[in-house]
């Protein structure tokens, strides 16, 4: 289960898709949540769908990858797709014992499901084709306004970044930590829940004192290198926008307006 989350890894290639700019992917990213939490028919969920598995082909990013990033996230997905199949009112299709299901709530369950799996593989796709110093560009490029509000917009895009970056390592380490555990007679599997909760206590430990000394060796390095935020820096790599940018914001642009007409439609 592990090594199916693929949050914060990135998947270098020379397409369309990898040579966007940081701000427009970041921008794009936006717009796509909005118009997926604006859609509410088959027909704006089926577009956004569309959209989504072109942007994947274009990537060249396998879907299997996709689809192994949402097993870790099944458990949820699951759960809401049950509250909302059972919680919410309306025409009555099924009723047994205590739960009743609706229309309205096998609707609901659907387009949350649909909802869930769609945003996560967008915001997925983030980060499997931007680098973590280009993400970091970008957002505080993004971000820049806020300076004049005296946020700390660089340090923040930072540690965003940082965070993003170390999640693969961790699931790294936890998984050495688990398998050397094992190996020494450990059971992560049987039990009921209280019994795997305790088990896990012995990975914690290590992996918590391994995390603050990656930190650490971290900020040493960091400092070796005369790092003192974003106050004065330059940029090896300054960003530009180019012409597919533009055509991107374009097509986001129509994506947004195509769903905001469906819904204005019934559609």
């Amino acid at each position: 289960m592990l090594k199916d989350i693929t949050l914060g890894q990135y998947f270098p290639g020379q397409t369309v898709i990898h040579k966007l700019d940081p701000r427009t992917k970041l921008i794009l990213v936006v717009v796509y949540i909005i118009a997926l939490f604006t859609a509410k028919s088959f027909v704006s969920y089926g577009l956004m769908l569309a959209f989504l598995l072109t942007v994947i082909a274009v990537a060249k990013i396998k879907l299997k990858v996709i689809v192994k990033s949402m097993k870790p996230l099944l458990l949820i997905i699951i759960l809401t797709a049950v509250l909302n199949l059972f919680y919410s009112a309306g025409e009555p299709l099924v009723k047994f014992w205590i739960f009743t299901i609706t229309k309205e709530g096998l609707l609901n369950a659907v387009y949350m499901v649909l909802r869930i799996t769609l945003l996560v593989a967008g915001t997925f796709m983030l980060t499997y084709t931007t680098s973590p110093i280009s993400l970091t560009d970008g957002l505080e490029s993004v971000l820049s306004p806020l300076k004049k509000l005296r946020v700390p917009v660089h340090e923040l895009a930072m540690m965003m970044c940082i965070a993003l970056r170390f999640i693969p390592s961790l699931i790294t380490e936890t998984d050495k930590i688990m398998s050397a555990q094992k190996a020494r007679g450990a059971d992560f599997e049987s039990g009921n829940l209280i019994s795997r909760a305790k088990a896990m206590i012995p990975i914690l430990v290590p992996l918590f004192i391994s995390s603050f000394r990656r930190a650490d060796e971290l900020a040493t390095a960091m400092e070796c290198r005369c790092y003192h935020g974003g106050e004065g820096r330059t940029k090896l790599s300054p960003l530009h926008y180019a012409a597919r940018d533009f055509w991107a914001f374009a097509v986001g642009a129509l994506l947004l307006a195509a769903v905001i007409v469906l819904r204005r439609f019934g559609l």
